[in-house]
């Protein structure tokens, strides 16, 4: 691993701090007008998704984690595992349910995937920003009902539920922001 101090921060960074592995969200170089200069920051913990605010003082040093991206397809999973295939040496592999995490309720089958990767250790998985799904469950919506901005819960074939207008019906295919969940578009 390289040394970085705290003149080297960029935003998106990744560095170990106390044991953990964080990105450099944002940071601020402070030079207050009595006393030594210090850095702000905001780092997010790559393996809780924990956002939290640290002050450094400046000239700090660190150890700096290169973090690689590996595009994947997700073909299926047998409840423990999920597997995953490179889809350019077409070499498979299984991955814990608890690795995958937030990730399962957006990937459907031939799906493709984002791993990140710390050197050899995989870190994190990430859906696509934004998935087509089908609506494989909700109430039929009310003749008349025009209130705007109205809402009801939708099953999507993935299993995951969340609250789409009321015009949308069985089968319709939703476009979903897997950021935060919510409905974009029907398609």
């Amino acid at each position: 691993m390289a040394t970085v101090s705290t003149a080297d921060f960029r935003n998106g960074m990744c560095i170990v701090n106390n044991g953990k592995m964080c990105t450099i969200v944002e940071f601020q170089h402070v030079k207050p007008g009595k006393g030594g200069a210090f850095v702000r920051t905001k780092l997010k913990d790559i393996k809780t998704g924990r956002v939290v605010d640290y002050t450094f003082n400046s000239g700090t040093k660190f150890d700096s984690v290169r973090l690689e991206t590996k595009k994947m397809e997700y073909l299926y999973n047998d409840g423990p595992d999920y597997y995953f295939m490179d889809t350019d040496t077409y070499e498979q592999m299984s991955i814990p349910a608890a690795t995958v995490g937030e990730a399962k309720k957006w990937l459907k089958e031939n799906d493709e995937a984002s791993l990140l990767y710390a050197g050899d250790e995989l870190i994190s998985i990430e859906a696509p920003m934004f998935v087509e799904l089908e609506v494989t469950h909700t109430e039929p919506g009310f003749k008349g009902d025009t209130a705007t901005n109205t809402t009801k819960p939708a099953t999507l074939e993935t299993g995951v539920e969340l609250q789409v207008p009321t015009f949308i019906e069985i089968g319709d295919v939703l476009q979903i922001d897997t950021r935060d969940g919510r409905f974009i578009k029907r398609v």
